[in-house]
């Protein structure tokens, strides 16, 4: 059987995003401390049901730097005892919530890549998005992290932020680049219901739409220009360093999440967990979320991906010819530039990113 991929939810922030509608939650020592324990017993449950191994890891939040180092170093350690994981193995990091010492644990236990939150390198900009660490910060936890042994590193970044122009943006992704950094993954903010954020959505300084449009195209043309493929709508990658524990999401293969909130895809059957973490550590059972996996699945998954469909790869999984009235479909957004298709596959392009949402929708 092919190797899954194993997702680890920590739930913990210093302090809520206003934008952020992911779970999470303050914690003291002892919360962290027990939570972690809580993960270690769920693998245990889990490698014993599953007996799969993964070949990727990725601890994602919350705010997973938040638990120290030596809990990362638990973890990763126990996921590569029982899962066998021994590939790309991912921190989520928040500049101001890292021990001086925390890279050289997790390094030391096997982490092999950092993901960090840099979202802005404009001071007012990130104020605003409730960050607080400043470029210097960002600066040193990039030199921690390449001190440490860990060279493979993505920065976030954020588009349509309040104050946020064509030039401030230019800034960060000139930052970004000069970094040293391996991967990029830029995200359009979006008001969630319930946050802060949209409380006050109609005092928000904005960038309109066609302002953060442009911003996305002159990105992806900046990027690619400085040796980043543009390989998935929201990431960029130095040959190589595509992230490949999210590439199996976009694959459509099978993954593992372990935590509240957290989602499952194994067996052709999808689950998760609530967004309750006392219901994790009691041992609660994840809710069944039906079948995946099915062709429609897979054509919106694949759609995100620069390679967009490949007819051969979706025959050989499907046994079946890939279904001529959706090629059909494709030729009104291939005249206007959204699309291309040849005999071979169909995918957006850079254009086509933009309105993704809505021109998957008459494939599925």
């Amino acid at each position: 059987m092919d190797n899954i991929g194993l997702y680890l939810h920590i739930p913990f922030c210093k302090t809520k995003c206003p934008y952020c509608d992911f779970y999470s939650m303050r914690g003291d020592v002892s919360d962290k401390d027990m939570y972690t324990i809580s993960l270690v017993e769920s693998m245990e449950n889990w490698s014993d049901k599953l007996g799969r191994k993964a070949d990727t890891l990725y601890l994602g939040g919350g705010t997973p730097s938040i638990l120290g180092g030596e809990n990362i170093a638990m973890l990763t350690r126990r996921a590569k005892n029982l899962f066998g994981v021994d590939g790309e193995i991912t921190v989520e990091c928040n500049p101001s919530a890292v021990e001086e010492d925390f890279f050289e644990a997790v390094a030391d236990a096997g982490v092999n890549r950092i993901s960090l939150g840099v979202q802005s390198v404009i001071e007012s900009e990130r104020k605003k998005l409730g960050r607080f660490s400043d470029r210097e910060i960002i600066e040193k936890r990039i030199e921690q992290s390449k001190t440490a042994g860990i060279k493979n590193i993505s920065l976030d970044v954020m588009l349509g932020v309040q104050e946020q122009t064509m030039k401030s943006f230019d800034e960060t992704l000139d930052f970004c680049i000069a970094s040293g950094a391996t991967h990029i993954s830029a995200y359009m903010l979006k008001i969630e219901e319930g946050t802060p954020y949209y409380k006050k959505k109609d005092s928000l300084n904005l960038p309109n739409d066609d302002e953060v449009a442009d911003m996305y195209l002159a990105m992806s043309e900046k990027l690619r220009a400085n040796g980043f493929e543009h390989y998935e709508i929201s990431n960029f990658a130095r040959s190589g360093f595509e992230g490949k524990h999210n590439l199996k999401y976009w694959n459509c293969e099978e993954y593992l999440g372990l935590g509240p909130s957290a989602h499952s895809f194994i067996d052709g059957k999808r689950f998760f967990y609530p967004r309750d973490i006392e219901y994790f550590k009691n041992g609660g059972e994840p809710i069944p979320d039906g079948n995946g996996g099915d062709e429609e699945e897979y054509i919106m998954l694949r759609l995100r991906l620069k390679d967009g469909i490949v007819f051969e790869d979706f025959e050989k999984r499907f046994e079946k010819i890939f279904p001529r009235d959706i090629i059909k479909k494709t030729e009104r957004f291939v005249e206007n530039g959204l699309m291309k298709c040849d005999d071979k596959s169909m995918a957006l392009t850079e254009k086509g990113f933009l309105l993704s949402n809505l021109i998957i929708a008459e494939f599925i």
